[in-house]
């Protein structure tokens, strides 16, 4: 009995650390690539930062900007002044 239950925790454990984590694939599929800005600021009002890090280049903003590398990754086009957020209001 107790070689039985060894055996399923060692398969178990090769199981849980040899799959991706979901939360990954979770991020990367939820990602969504809006048309234009207006769209996006309809779901993000201050637009989408990649990091939290990032200061904005534009001047002044009304809102803060939502923190998401995969999310700003997907919206990329949007960002005409190139400093990492993408549709800042």
């Amino acid at each position: 009995m107790r070689k039985l239950s060894l055996v399923l925790l060692s398969f178990g454990l090769f199981i849980a650390f040899s799959s991706p984590p979901l939360e990954v694939a979770d991020a990367a599929a939820k990602a969504k690539t809006y048309k234009n800005c207006t769209e996006l600021n309809k779901d993000y009002k201050g637009g989408v930062a990649r990091s939290a890090s990032v200061k904005n280049k534009g001047g002044k903003t009304k809102h803060k900007p939502f923190v998401s590398k995969e999310l700003y990754d997907a919206n990329k086009k949007s960002d005409r002044d190139k400093d990492l957020i993408a549709c800042e209001k």
